[in-house]
């Protein structure tokens, strides 16, 4: 597993079946369930829903950020197109927020699909997540009018950035 550090935090490539990664789906299941309505376990289920492939190199990955070995922050990228990655499941343990990890995963997120030929980044998020819409913004995504077309679920607020 490759890790890098960045200053008390560092980063593990894992895939999603990875305990590692656990608390990143299940704390995602609670606060989406809080914030959109719903049941924990069904949201629990349409969160791992995703074939885990799709977050495997070389299209794809999870990284998940550790504090003294333990996850505090997470997120994964799957291809989108040919040219665009598509940023997935953007998570910091609640006990952890507001410090910056989301801010260097994501950054770190970026250096990994940028390594695998990516030149652009894609996301959608919810309505009620002023926090992620503040994190994209203060990142360099431009906010787009609407969604790209995509299959599957596409959620109202969409940005995308341009790799340098």
């Amino acid at each position: 597993m490759p890790v890098s550090a960045l200053g008390e935090l560092s980063f593990v490539a894992v895939g999603q079946d990875d305990p590692l990664a656990v608390p990143l789906i299940d704390e995602l299941a609670v606060e989406y369930a809080e914030r959109y309505g719903g049941m924990r376990d069904r949201v629990h289920a349409w969160l791992r829903g995703y074939p885990a492939v799709e977050f495997e190199p070389p299209g794809g990955g999870l990284l998940i950020g550790l504090l003294d070995g333990r996850p505090v922050t997470g997120g994964a990228f799957r291809r989108f197109d040919a040219d665009t990655a598509e940023l997935k499941r953007i998570w910091t343990d609640s006990a952890h927020r507001r410090r910056g990890y989301a801010h260097a995963l994501v950054q770190r997120l970026e250096t990994e699909i940028g390594a695998r030929g990516y030149s652009r980044v894609y996301l959608t998020t919810g309505d009620r997540q002023p926090e992620a819409e503040a994190l994209y913004d203060s990142l360099g995504y431009t906010r787009l009018a609407e969604p790209l077309p995509a299959e599957g679920e596409v959620y109202p607020i969409a940005f995308l950035k341009t790799l340098s």
